[in-house]
Formats: structure tokens, sequence, C-alpha cells
């Protein structure tokens, strides 16, 4: 999976070699079902590039990308991606977090704010932060950070479900931030921090829901296996594959064009809420205390609840969603 998700000039001689047809988002979300079918918390767990690597290759030039791809070549390494905030959520565009230059122009910026549900941040050797060096909108950057750093401090939340994600609060105190590390210093003003975060997030919605639509699966699997012949099996199964198979077609959508942001968010508002349905009617299919008696569909049914959450709730997809539909209107 670490291979699969590290650009081919930067895979290490450890890897399989045989992973040319795995670039772009399509075959990652159909790897991504596959082995949440088994765990979505082992699949978080995993050490590799994740969401930061997606920042750097949109974002980085030659060097940044190399140092952050060098970072965690050992296949030990974790990852982080410090996006939503306390106040603000993930509304990137109302971000507090800070990104004051030094004195001396030599010494860079300093990072100041807070950072909230960020995966693996406790145990990460490096990742990317988002922050403002001003009030505008071209005024966001991103900046790698490698870990540990002196003024950040990342503590593990207590999680009711997907444990294995290690979701942290992030604080930052002034981390110095040298000039070569802010991201897309190379690009234009305009591509460098909202078009950058709208491209991750793209990517990030489809693995959300790859991750959401495979412990459905797993949870229908678990029924399938406990209850056979139960009520409903068949129309659940259907829902599955017809979520799927619009998770894939939002996939190549955004393979065609990374900036479409109407399809990962149709995919992540059906995919969601049909995984939290599966798992409703889960529980009604095992009956009562069957979740006590069978703990691991019970800690599905905890973890497909995360889902909901992540980069965004079923209201800010359809805000999306229908903003996309507007602009489009708007050009014709």
């Amino acid at each position: 999976m670490r291979a699969a998700s590290t650009p081919k000039e930067f895979r290490t001689p450890d890897m399989p070699g045989d992973l040319d047809g795995t670039d772009g988002c399509l075959p990652r979300v159909v790897a991504t079902v596959e082995f949440a079918r088994g765990d979505a918390g082992v699949v978080c767990s995993n050490t590799g590039p994740s969401l930061a690597g997606v920042a750097v290759d949109t974002l980085g030039d030659e060097a940044q990308r190399e140092l952050f791809y060098g970072a965690i070549a050992d296949g030990r390494s974790w990852t982080f991606f410090g996006m939503t905030e306390p106040a603000r959520g993930s509304d990137a565009a109302a971000m507090e977090t800070r990104l004051d230059a030094l004195p001396d122009p030599a010494d860079g910026h300093a990072l100041t704010g807070a950072k909230r549900y960020v995966g693996n941040a406790s145990r990460a050797t490096i990742g990317v932060v988002f922050a403002r060096t001003g009030r505008t909108a071209l005024s966001i950057r991103a900046a790698l950070v490698p870990l540990p750093a002196e003024g950040l401090t990342a503590e593990p939340l207590d999680m009711i479900g997907l444990r294995g994600a290690r979701i942290c609060r992030l604080d930052l105190d002034g981390v110095r931030v040298p000039r070569t590390h802010l991201l897309g210093a190379h690009l234009p003003a305009s591509r460098r921090g909202l078009w950058g975060i709208g491209r991750t997030f793209n990517a990030m919605r489809l693995q959300i829901t790859a991750l959401a639509l495979g412990t459905a699966w797993a949870i229908r699997d678990s029924v399938a296996e406990l209850r056979p012949g139960w009520s409903g099996l068949e129309p659940v199964t259907a829902r599955l594959t017809a979520a799927c198979a619009l998770l894939h077609d939002a996939a190549a959508a955004v393979d065609l064009d990374p900036d479409a942001r109407r399809p990962p968010s149709a995919a992540k508002l059906h995919g969601t809420d049909l995984a939290v349905r599966t798992a409703h009617w889960a529980a009604g299919a095992v009956g009562s205390g069957g979740l006590l008696e069978h703990p691991l569909l019970e800690k599905w049914c905890r973890d497909v609840r995360a889902f909901e959450f992540m980069d965004g709730t079923s209201n800010i997809q359809r805000l999306h969603i229908t903003g996309d539909i507007a602009s489009r209107k708007a050009r014709t």
C-alpha cells in the first residue's frame, strides 16, 4: 500500500516493481476499498505519504519532494496533514493559523496556531501544515514541517472509533519554517494555496469514501456469515455495489480533471451515509446484544461513523455540489 501511493521516481528497491498501473485516483480507491474491507483502522495506521504526499506532489518543487519522500523512505515513518482547526473546522478560507515572516528574511517564517483531528501527528516524521501569511485568499500557504520541531506538540485524542488513525491535536508555538520549506514558491500566487487545497481535498474525499464503503462491505460480509439468508442482504449488497460504481466514476473524473469538485463530493455524500445505514441494518440483523457477542462487528459499527466528519460533513458536501452546479449554470 505504501509503495502504491509513492510516485515511481521515489520508490525504494524493497518495493514491488509491478506497480505501473497504480498511479491515479481510480486504482487507489479500488485498492483502498479492498484494504478497508479487512479493517479501515489498519489502513489508517499504515505508514506512507498519505494526504501530505498529495499536497507535496501538487505544490512542491523537486527538492521539496526529494526531502519529503527521503524522510519516509525507510518504510517505518508516518506523515501528517494539518488543515482542520478547532474554531474553523476545515474551512480553509477562514483558517487562523499564522505563518509570520521573521525579521531576518534568511530565518524564514514562524508557524503559530492550532490544528485538530490530525492523523498520526504524534508519531510522524514529516508533514504539511496549512497557514496564512495575511488576510487574503492568496495568502494561504503550505509548509513542509519535519519532526521533531521546537514549538510543535502533538497529543493523541481519546477516540471511540478508528483508533488506529491516531487522531491528534497539534499546537504550534513559533515553529520555525525555512523559506525552502514553503511549498508552491515556484508556482503563480493563485496556484499556491486554495488551489492546492482543493486538489488535495478532491483526492482525500475519494479515499475517505473508499474507507467508508470498505468498512460497510466488512459489516455486510460479517452479517452474511453470522445470519445467512437474513432479510435485506441482497438489497444491501446491491446498494454497496452501486455506491462503489459511483466512487469509481468520481475517481475517473478526478483523474481526468483534478479540479473537479462535484464528483468526489457526491460520492462522499452518498457513500458515508450508506455506510452508516449499513451499520444500523447490521445491528438489527444480529439482534439484541449481538454486537456485544461479536466485538469486531461492533468495532466496525463504531469506526464507520468517523467518515462523516472527515473533510467536511454531509452539509458541506451539499454546498460543494450546489456551488459547482451554480457556477456551471452561470458560465452557460
